[in-house]
């Protein structure tokens, strides 16, 4: 066992996870086990990721620093490193790896699952983060292959022609008729020889539910018999320009014929498949975190819990990510850590994920990195009530920021939206011609922000 000086790290992250979490909010979520991680550990209720997309959040996540919209950015990067090294600052695994560290990736952690690019994602000379990790692991067993079980369904189902797979699924069976039960396996078989190990860890754990298509054992849609899932808040389409879209990634399914946007029974029903996926990923959780207090090793361990996005279920007639809207942008935070105090005090500071690398590394007392765009999360951990800052997001139609108050989009086009959350939560009224100087305000604040990602992109 290794010298308690250095704390570990475990980090989950999650696929498409909006905060909807029984601990968030949503109290008709079955969730215990990531319930009972905010209950010991520090729940950030208004983390906003810095794009709504699986790669160029997680590209954010990874380095710390903004960067392309593109599901392509960490591979951009890696093409960078080829070219020069000295150009590309080190990732947050490299980081912990170069100050002793032992650092294995599991699942779906980079934008591919088991971080390798190829036709099917599984060619050993494309790696998305070169010098990040000892070992990319990603279990594909009946799925073939990484990209397979990406987009798998029940007993190896691998998506062929998007139109012929369900957009959802309850199959009767254990929770390895489904990728995720695979990689819980072998994350509980990582931890159990890493706690054997001289060397502290940092161990990333990425779950593929709840990403589409929304499949899970039926054990867990049966939680939903008698649960009435709240109606949709506010499932009008936009009217004014702003970042909606024809939510393509859901609508390339099987629909049966059927379309959400009109069918509310049918919205209905998807939305208990989400919460089943949501469950689901949340049974995953639960085991790893059991095996890690089993092993000895969780009074010595930060644990991350961390939504790689949010996910619009119906809410501005999308179904999807990919927008700017706050729903596409919110996903859950927690840290835990030893040495917490307040535990389960709850934080409605605003932060971002690019945040979480200075944060870890104040937490774990390593080196500061001086290269990245996020602020250490150290004072909201210890103080609940501290307040944030504002956080700045982007996409292919243009970039946002969220304060305390406001949401302000800057659109590619040059419209603009303004909403203002204490009166407006679910951003259905733009107000931005009703109040000129902020508007003006909020847009050389974003125009500043815009410069600084630019000129870290060059870099």
């Amino acid at each position: 066992m290794h010298s308690q000086n250095k704390k570990n790290v475990l980090f989950l992250c999650i696929d498409d996870l909006r905060p909807e979490l029984a601990s968030f909010g949503a109290d008709y979520i079955i969730s215990p086990n990531i319930d009972k991680l905010a209950e010991e550990g520090r729940a950030f209720h208004n983390h906003y990721v810095n794009s709504p997309s699986c790669g160029p959040s997680r590209f954010t996540m990874l380095t710390g620093h903004y960067g392309i919209a593109g599901n392509d950015a960490i591979f951009k990067r890696a093409k960078r490193l080829t070219k020069n090294t000295s150009s590309v600052t080190p990732s947050m695994p490299e980081w912990f790896k170069n100050n002793g560290y032992t650092t294995i990736s599991l699942g779906k952690v980079s934008h591919h699952p088991g971080g390798l690019g190829g036709k099917n994602w599984d060619d050993p000379n494309e790696i998305e983060m070169p010098n990040a990790w000892d070992k990319s692991l990603m279990p594909v067993s009946e799925w073939q292959h990484p990209r397979g079980a990406m987009h798998g369904l029940a007993n190896g189902e691998i998506r062929g022609k998007s139109k012929t797979m369900s957009v959802f699924q309850s199959t009767e069976g254990e929770d390895t008729i489904y990728p995720d039960g695979h990689i819980t396996n072998k994350a509980l078989e990582q931890l159990e020889k890493l706690s054997k190990s001289n060397k502290p860890f940092f161990f990333a754990v990425g779950l593929i539910r709840p990403h589409l298509p929304f499949g899970a054992p039926k054990k867990y849609l049966d939680l939903y018999n008698d649960i009435e899932i709240p109606k949709i808040p506010h499932p009008e389409k936009p009217t004014l320009p702003s970042t909606w879209h024809k939510s393509g990634e859901f609508f390339r399914y099987n629909l049966w014929g059927k379309d959400p946007r009109t069918d509310e029974d049918f919205a209905q029903e998807v939305r208990k498949h989400y919460a089943a996926c949501v469950s689901y990923a949340d049974a995953q959780v639960g085991k790893i975190i059991t095996k890690l207090k089993e092993t000895g090793q969780y009074k010595n361990t930060i644990i991350v819990l961390w939504g790689d996005h949010g996910w619009n279920l119906g809410d501005h007639n999308i179904w999807g990510k990919h927008n700017l809207f706050e729903e596409a942008l919110r996903s859950p935070l927690i840290i835990s850590h030893p040495n917490l105090k307040r535990k389960g005090k709850k934080t409605n500071a605003i932060v971002e994920s690019v945040d979480i690398f200075p944060t870890l590394c104040e937490l774990a007392n390593l080196p500061k990195p001086t290269f990245v765009n996020g602020t250490s999360l150290i004072s909201n951990l210890k103080n609940p009530k501290k307040k944030g800052h504002f956080a700045y997001a982007y996409n292919g139609s243009g970039k946002t920021i969220r304060t305390e108050r406001y949401r302000f989009t800057l659109l590619k086009k040059g419209n603009k939206e303004l909403y203002d959350h204490k009166n407006d939560p679910y951003e259905t009224e733009n107000i931005a011609t009703e109040k000129p100087k902020l508007v003006k305000k909020l847009t050389l604040l974003i125009n500043t922000k815009i410069d600084q990602n630019k000129n870290q992109i060059k870099k």
